[in-house]
């Protein structure tokens, strides 16, 4: 056997031992996460309500003015929440790390505490690094008590998002997710009161850290 037919057959048996990459033993770490302080109630939202003093955020929409921060009293264990039940118009907010966009590639996931009511479902947004908006597929809906629901950003498919109107268009097929600058939430829908709408008690964001 020849020299170099001996070496292939030595690289492909070091090639067949060598431990396999699982993507499960590498998931993304925590890019942030935002709970909003527990303030009055008060409309609209305003930097005074972040906790994370890495991030900032933007209202968007006709209705983007009437996005309260809401609590109230009873019951208990209410939460301090952002509520979109008194927007006039489409509405939405958004997150932004102050230095950072975030890889939302791989395993990344969204986790969130929400509430909705109606038929209120509320989608992910996300603004990617070209300027590009995208809305999910994938929806929180109706529930009748506060509800922990976590989504794979790979299992998401995408709509291009108007983020001046806050209205969905085509579908955007494999987006580059690898540099996503802006992340936040909307229901598509005027607000109802609080038979139509959505709450958010606080949002995680698993990815990696990508500098600006």
């Amino acid at each position: 056997m020849r020299h170099s037919a001996i070496l292939f057959l030595i690289a492909i048996s070091a090639a067949a031992q060598a431990p396999k990459e699982v993507p499960e033993d590498h998931r993304p770490p925590l890019f942030f996460r935002e709970d909003w302080k527990e303030t009055p109630f008060a409309e609209p939202v305003t930097a005074e309500h972040l906790t994370n003093p890495k991030l900032q955020f933007t209202l968007y929409g006709p209705g983007k003015a009437n996005i309260k921060k809401s609590h109230h009293d009873t019951p208990k264990d209410d939460p301090f929440y952002i509520w979109s039940g008194d927007c006039a118009g489409n509405c939405a907010i958004a997150l932004r790390d102050k230095e950072s966009n975030v890889d939302l590639t791989g395993l990344a996931k969204i986790r969130w505490r929400t509430k909705q009511t109606g038929f209120r479902e509320l989608r992910l947004i996300v603004k990617l690094a070209n300027g590009t908006w995208l809305v999910s597929d994938r929806a929180e809906g109706p529930a009748v008590d506060w509800r922990e629901s976590e989504f794979a950003i790979a299992d998401i498919h995408w709509r291009r998002l108007d983020i001046k109107t806050v209205v969905e268009s085509t579908w955007v097929e494999k987006p580059d997710l690898s540099r996503v600058e802006e992340i936040g939430w909307t229901d598509l829908m005027t607000g109802g009161g609080t038979p139509a709408s959505s709450r958010v008690d606080w949002i995680e964001v698993y990815g990696k850290p990508v500098k600006r």
